[in-house]
């Protein structure tokens, strides 16, 4: 039952380099070894071939799975009690104790010098619903498209655990009817007492030390409270580029509010 988990195919998965640990600057751990307790290092599963077709973007990439050390030993031990009660009742709780992040690889990395990168946050509604909310579908399917068409390539680090800029889809889904009665996005948060943006980004940091290393980068983004946060885990060397699409009739109460708290978007993006 859930082989992927199971310590055989682990080993396997080692031994062929598809499954390594990472500190979060970069660096490689041993994978045989056992995280200590609180330790700070991710699980890096791929290269993964994964044909595309969103949108416009037809391609190929490299899919990488990843996920903290520490909820990836909390499913193993659930994987255990799982064996032992043979209890298909338990997968519920097996898949939750996980989010797990992708990366998405174009090109070779060996090569880039100052590639172009999106760190994206998961946005159940506006990435697969086609949401128009938000602009978040049409950043994830425009960063792709530029990434695939940069020459030498770049990265995307999809984010599974930003829904809601941190908050999770149920409480999204409460800030979406006080919205609907008046509110902005970041008043909604504050009225069910969550702060404007709780998503943290050690993840993305540990994995672009690892996908890039010291290079420059280009960040695809207008927050630069995403820059600074990257910046506080080392990566200094990043140059915001604007990443303005998906601006319509419905969104632009939501993108105004995002300017007025410090996205860099001008009236005219917004036009």
């Amino acid at each position: 039952m859930f082989t992927y988990l199971d310590p055989n195919v682990r080993r396997k998965l080692i031994a062929q380099g598809k499954l390594r640990r990472i500190d979060l600057r970069g660096a490689s751990l041993d994978p045989d070894v056992a995280p200590v307790v609180g330790e700070g290092a991710v699980n890096l599963l791929g290269p993964i071939p994964l044909p595309i077709h969103l949108g416009r973007v037809h391609t190929q990439v490299a899919w990488y799975a990843s996920v903290r050390s520490t909820e990836l030993s909390k499913v193993e031990e659930l994987a255990g009690a799982l064996g032992v009660q043979a209890g298909g009742q338990l997968f519920s709780l097996l898949s939750s104790s996980m989010a797990v992040n992708s990366v998405l690889v174009a090109g070779d990395p060996s090569t880039w010098q100052n590639p172009l990168v999106r760190v994206h946050s998961s946005c159940l509604t506006g990435d697969v619903f086609g949401s128009e909310r938000c602009e978040c579908g049409p950043q994830l399917e425009g960063a792709l498209e530029r990434i695939t068409r940069e020459p030498g390539g770049g990265l995307l680090v999809y984010m599974a655990g930003h829904e809601g800029r941190g908050i999770g889809l149920w409480a999204k889904a409460a800030t979406y009817l006080l919205q609907d009665a008046g509110e902005d996005t970041y008043q909604a948060n504050r009225s069910l007492g969550l702060p404007d943006d709780s998503r943290d980004f050690t993840d993305a940091a540990a994995l672009l030390h690892h996908f890039v290393g010291d290079k420059p980068m280009r960040l695809l983004t207008n927050n630069p409270k995403k820059v600074h946060d990257l910046a506080q885990m080392g990566l200094s060397q990043i140059t915001p580029v604007k990443h303005v699409i998906g601006v319509g009739e419905r969104n632009r109460r939501y993108l105004d509010a995002k300017r007025q708290w410090g996205h860099q978007l001008d009236e005219e993006d917004l036009s």
